[in-house]
């Protein structure tokens, strides 16, 4: 097994319960880290043999575009994409963090963090 991590991926997004959240828009940091058995590509050096980062941007790029009330929605939309479309990934975490975030005092970021394990028929 091994890890593999994504972090502080920056995006600018429209997600909120507030109107002005989805007009307006802020600042968002994703952090992701996949379990994977990557014993084989540190063999064979292929990348066809892990789980591409670059893909994994992509996916939190793609998913973060599209607006949501809830960070946790756009959380679980980023890990099922990955589960349907990697068949390497066994387990990831995903953090996604609202920059500023308005809820009238002085707070830097809220962060929600969600887990998900790959079920054995998948």
């Amino acid at each position: 097994m091994g890890i593999i991590k994504v972090e502080n991926i920056r995006v600018y997004a429209y997600h909120g319960c507030l109107k002005e959240e989805t007009k307006i828009g802020s600042d968002y940091r994703v952090d992701l880290k996949v379990k994977a058995d990557l014993q084989k590509s540190a063999t064979t050096d292929s990348l066809k043999d892990t789980v591409d980062y670059v893909f994994l941007n992509k996916i939190v790029v793609e998913e973060m575009a599209i607006p949501s009330a809830l960070l946790e929605t756009v959380a679980k939309r980023i890990l099922n994409r990955i589960f349907s479309e990697d068949k390497l990934v066994t387990n990831a975490t995903i953090a996604v963090s609202k920059i500023n975030p308005p809820i009238g005092g002085d707070v830097e970021m809220v962060t929600i963090e969600m887990n998900q394990k790959r079920k054995n028929n998948e």
